[in-house]
């Protein structure tokens, strides 16, 4: 005999039971989520990342290349204009100083006033020969007026006080000339000795700026040139911001717009900055440019390099309308009941919040796009 298997009424109305759940947990995730405007404050800002660096920072290099002899600063140390930080070794340099000092020396007109004596001496006997020429060509000339005489020696006596003039000038003329070719010498070599000790002092590294010393870069012994810096100096005190702004958002930047940073040295807190300066040549390599601004509230402690995200505030208005961003539909719609979408106008934006200056009252409910 066959037997037929009957299904228990508590497991039909079991059964049904989990369907009407499944129903109802059903029509309870398609309803559609709302909200209303809200009035309140909205600031559009653009983003910024950089670091904070000491004002007047700047990387020290030396003029000549050799080796580091000796170190005369430590990191944190302050130094003023003008204190030596690094000395480079400068035997060759200084050999050649004290060769530009002995040719100076040796150049010195004082140093060669025998040369002049000399030729003072050509310049006295040359002034008296020619005067005692014209003494006789005077005499030989009231001879042959008085019919005394021959034209021959008349003759002679004018070329003999015609070569004793020639003579005389001849003398001053060399006279002069070795004085200025003295004069010159010196002055040359003692600018060759000014240019010498210049390049000795050149292996002397020294601070340009009164700071403070955030680096030293090498160490004893190393070999170093133009090309490569020894050392960090900054303010010791003030700092600035050196931001990187995308090219998109540099034209709405402006000069004393209010900042919004953090540190990751302070996390969790905010501080305010203001745009002192754009510099106007963009980055090519990231198609940025920097943005540089000072602090109005910074920490306790600062460090060259720290870190830095930033919001550039570029407007900002109070008591403003404002829908979150995800309600907004294709840039210029909301929904409403029943999927009718309605023109707005929008303002400002942050990064939750949209401004909406026509289209919405704060009564009005709006719906979530894809709810």
């Amino acid at each position: 005999m066959s037997s037929t298997k009957w299904i228990p009424c508590i497991n039909l109305k079991l059964y049904l039971l989990l369907w009407g759940v499944v129903g109802y947990l059903t029509s309870c995730s398609g309803k559609q989520e709302t909200t209303q405007p809200t009035v309140e404050d909205i600031s559009e800002s653009v983003y910024a990342s950089g670091v904070v660096k000491s004002r007047n920072q700047y990387q020290v290099f030396p003029v000549v290349s050799g080796i580091i002899q000796q170190i005369l600063v430590t990191e944190g140390d302050t130094v003023k204009k003008g204190d030596v930080l690094v000395k480079i070794d400068n035997e060759a340099a200084r050999l050649n100083t004290e060769n530009a000092r002995l040719a100076a020396d040796y150049a010195r007109v004082s140093a060669n006033t025998e040369k002049l004596t000399e030729l003072q001496e050509a310049i006295d006997l040359a002034r008296s020969r020619m005067r005692n020429d014209s003494l006789l060509l005077v005499r030989q000339r009231n001879l042959w007026a008085n019919q005394i005489g021959t034209r021959v020696e008349l003759e002679q006596r004018e070329l003999a006080y015609k070569n004793a003039v020639t003579a005389f000038r001849s003398a001053r003329l060399r006279y002069n000339d070795l004085k200025k070719q003295l004069d010159f010498a010196a002055r040359q070599s003692q600018k060759n000795l000014q240019i010498s000790q210049t390049m000795s002092n050149d292996y002397t590294v020294k601070s340009e700026t009164n700071g403070k010393v955030y680096s030293m870069l090498r160490e004893k012994g190393e070999l170093v040139s133009p090309q490569i810096p020894v050392a960090v100096i900054g303010d010791a005190h003030e700092f600035i911001l050196e931001l990187q702004v995308d090219e998109y958002d540099i034209a709405r930047v402006k000069p004393g717009q209010q900042v919004l940073l953090n540190l990751d040295s302070y996390q969790g807190q905010v501080f305010e900055a203001k745009v002192t300066k754009i510099n106007p040549a963009m980055n090519e390599r990231t198609r940025s440019f920097t943005v540089e601004a000072e602090f109005v509230t910074q920490p306790e402690a600062l460090y060259p390099n720290l870190t830095i995200e930033a919001n550039i505030v570029i407007q900002a208005k109070k008591n403003a309308l404002t829908i979150p961003r995800e309600y907004l539909v294709d840039g210029g719609f909301v929904l409403k009941e029943k999927e009718e979408r309605v023109p707005v106008k929008t303002g400002l934006k942050d990064y939750q919040k949209v401004e909406i200056l026509e289209g919405l009252t704060k009564e009005d409910e709006i719906v979530k796009p894809g709810s």
